[in-house]
């Protein structure tokens, strides 16, 4: 990028997650998927130059990712980089870990999930990741963040202290990826898909480590987990938390967005910076409830220029609104940034 462009930087929830390993590969290759083509044209339309996917099948080999990244480069998008590791989703653990009493369920994983890496994530960049310098805290375990709440019950820990004590924090993932841009260095993106605080019991399994995850970036700012950035950064991904409605502990993300050292863009999603209200939505969640909610969020750390940012939100009427729609209950949210 030249000294006085835009770096865009841009989250979706594509919801492209499949019921069985390899689908989502299959639907990419055949190139007839509605959805799938759906998402592209969003993504087309958002025309990001760092993205960060949600709801995408993880393969060992990355076949899924790669051919996704070739259909985009048959449209024009060229992300000549990118990054995915496994999620927590379908990790097996051989507990019982939602305290049903059975073994083996999609629940009894480190997070719900059908297959091993269903509903993964991936970072799609068109300058260059240093892969070396990649931090992953995927594997950190909930108990270990500062103030964690577990959950209890009046019988102790839930579901137990053996399920707590090898319990994972990241419903899918925690990643710093730096990302190295041309006139501006390293760029490090901090981003994650967490759980959403709800299908769950009175213990509020869910709602707690929600708040868990989205507070596991303070902790990180503040050198908790490794050294804090030293440059610029951007915090973005479906936080699956709304500051004003839905469900959840409301004391993290309201905490995060009032962190001086980020800066929160609102986008809206009539093409303008909103300030409150509804054009901050970006999932359609109308039937059934609860609603529309701001779930999806990009947080550039607070030394950049925001010059823009929108969700891409059109009027169901019109051609985009509709693959919107057709694409995901999630809309694309991207910023432009400069130093």
């Amino acid at each position: 990028m030249g000294a006085d462009d835009a770096l865009r930087v841009a989250t979706f929830n594509t919801e492209l997650s499949r019921k069985g390993p390899g689908l989502l590969l299959r639907d990419i290759a055949r190139g007839e998927d509605p959805q799938v083509t759906a998402t592209l044209d969003v993504i087309v339309a958002a025309n990001a130059d760092i993205l960060v996917l949600q709801g995408f099948d993880y393969d060992l080999t990355g076949a899924a990712l790669t051919a996704y990244v070739d259909a985009l480069r048959a449209r024009g998008i060229d992300y000549g980089y990118s990054f995915s590791a496994r999620p927590n989703t379908g990790f097996p653990t051989g507990l019982d870990m939602d305290g049903d009493g059975h073994l083996g369920d999609a629940r009894d994983a480190q997070s719900y999930g059908q297959f091993s890496g269903q509903g993964g994530m991936a970072l799609l960049s068109r300058y260059p990741i240093d892969y070396a310098g990649i931090r992953d805290f995927t594997d950190v375990l909930w108990r270990d963040v500062p103030g964690a709440l577990l959950p209890e019950t009046e019988a102790g820990p839930f579901p137990s202290a053996e399920a707590q004590a090898i319990q994972r924090l990241s419903n899918v993932n925690h990643w710093a990826v730096p990302v190295v841009v041309p006139d501006l260095g390293t760029v490090e993106v901090l981003t994650l898909h967490a759980s959403p605080p709800v299908f769950d019991g009175p213990e509020d399994r869910n709602g707690r480590r929600n708040h868990d995850e989205i507070l596991f970036w303070q902790h990180y700012l503040s050198g908790r987990f490794g050294a804090a950035p030293e440059g610029r950064f951007v915090l973005m991904g479906d936080l699956n938390q709304d500051p004003l409605g839905g469900e959840g502990i409301k004391t993290a993300i309201t905490g995060l967005l009032a962190d001086p050292r980020l800066q929160d863009p609102k986008p809206g999603s009539d093409g303008s910076l909103a300030a409150t209200g509804d054009a901050l939505d970006t999932a359609d969640w109308t039937d059934p409830v609860p609603g529309n909610l701001r779930v999806d969020y990009v947080l550039p750390s607070a030394d950049w220029q925001v010059l823009d940012a929108e969700v891409i939100w059109p009027e169901p009427d019109t051609p985009l609104g509709q693959t919107a729609i057709a694409a995901s209950r999630h809309r694309l949210v991207w910023v432009d940034l400069a130093p």
